[in-house]
């Protein structure tokens, strides 16, 4: 056994199960771990991944192993952990993992900071975690770092902040940012795992229900249109003029989050920011409003607001949720504890859309160890290039072809002679 720190060794069996059964579905990653095994374009590189763990996550460093590289795998939320695929991971394929299903705030950092002290030359994120912690506490090793990959909103919104404040020591690439990503996981993935996760913790029929979208960003998006779909009343709460008018024109009814705390029935935050629901909403609620929450960090929601709220101890009524008596009698109900309900009560994104993901991830990882030493300490969006042989693969792979230009539709697009 490698050296690791995982639930059971003994759930490895399972969890290869679960792994084979996902690259199933990941034909373009499979691609790229073949053309990795090919060029070792990772050989030598160590490298430090602080991600869900997950079987489409263990697809990816599968795939990053295929290519040379030394890499551990942390935990990047202390619910997200698929404890099988971390035996399986450390079992069958040899790579270091640390990260337990449920692990508290001390041991979420322990595996962080064992991530970090791996001494990476390349890093993976989902949140700015890891990357957070080399730039301000391990400045040997982040002199070191030839660049990072970033993969959710929540963490490129604290990266941007970072370089504006002169904090990031190294070049990051925003993998999160590319359509290849944001068009696809953020909104037919979270769409999808979000609504999983909620009826497998609750058994909530959707139909009929007054439910409450707090944010219109692609997650946001996604999950609305899947609660549509199952004939929800979606309310859609907004801080930005102009996704609201979005909303709006989709056919959401669009108010403020004092209007819906008061009518709605289900609540859900996909913002990235701080305290989307605050004590003031808690104090409208219906008896029986059920929140939660689908950003990366379980901040959203204000837990030590509603603790407060709540004249009784905290009850766990089902796997996942958390009744909450306030003073004149009513629930409510906080699922998964306020952190990534897809991935803590269900089994996140689905592996086909999630292989795009990966395989965006995988090659921004290519692109940083091509381009060492040229890259300054900023964010960066991912190239072209990338995104167009993901998408190509990726209808392939789906039976699908599409239309080229002619040489006279490419000659007509770069002139600019030819009007009315």
């Amino acid at each position: 056994m490698v050296n690791s720190d995982i639930k059971d060794k003994s759930l490895a069996k399972k969890g290869k199960l679960r792994i084979e059964w996902a690259e199933r579905d990941m034909p373009v990653l499979s691609q790229v771990k073949e053309k990795f095994a090919k060029s070792k374009i990772l050989k030598g590189k160590k490298m430090s991944a602080c991600l869900h763990v997950t079987a489409e996550t263990a697809n990816l460093v599968r795939a990053l192993k295929a290519g040379g590289a030394d890499v551990v795998l942390c935990a990047s939320n202390p619910l997200s952990t698929q404890d099988d695929v971390a035996a399986s991971l450390v079992a069958d394929y040899g790579i270091p993992v640390f990260a337990i299903k449920g692990e508290d705030n001390k041991t979420y950092y322990r595996h962080l900071i064992t991530a970090v002290e791996h001494s990476p030359v390349v890093t993976m994120d989902d949140g700015c975690d890891l990357v957070h912690a080399i730039s301000s506490k391990y400045p040997h090793i982040a002199r070191q770092i030839i660049g990072s990959m970033e993969e959710t909103t929540t963490g490129v919104i604290r990266l941007r902040a970072m370089e504006k404040d002169g904090a990031l020591k190294f070049p990051v690439i925003a993998v999160n940012d590319a359509l290849t990503k944001n068009l696809f996981d953020n909104r037919y993935g979270t769409g999808q795992s979000t609504v999983d996760g909620i009826i497998r913790a609750t058994d909530f029929l959707i139909a009929g229900k007054n439910v409450v979208t707090i944010g219109y960003g692609w997650c946001g998006k996604g999950f609305a249109m899947r609660c549509k779909g199952m004939g929800a009343n979606v309310i859609v709460t907004e801080i930005n003029p102009v996704k609201a008018i979005e909303a709006a024109m989709d056919g959401f009814r669009v108010m403020t989050m004092s209007e819906a705390a008061s009518i709605g029935d289900l609540f859900c935050t996909l913002t990235g920011d701080l305290h989307v629901i605050r004590p003031e909403h808690f104090k409208k609620m219906k008896d029986g409003a059920i929140v939660c929450n689908s950003g990366h960090f379980d901040c959203e929601i204000d837990i030590k607001g509603l603790k407060k709220l709540a004249k009784k101890e905290v009850k766990n009524v089902r796997n996942f949720v958390d009744q909450f008596i306030m003073p004149n009698g009513r629930s409510i109900y906080l699922l998964a504890e306020g952190r990534l309900v897809n991935l803590a009560a269900a089994e996140g994104h689905p592996a086909s859309v999630m292989d795009m993901s990966f395989s965006t991830q995988a090659l921004a990882t290519e692109y940083v160890i091509k381009n060492a030493g040229k890259l300054g300490h900023k964010v960066y969006e991912v190239p072209d290039e990338i995104e167009n042989w993901v998408a190509t693969l990726k209808l392939k792979s789906m039976g699908i072809s599409i239309d080229k230009l002619t040489p006279e539709q490419v000659k007509y697009l770069a002139s600019w002679q030819e009007g009315t």
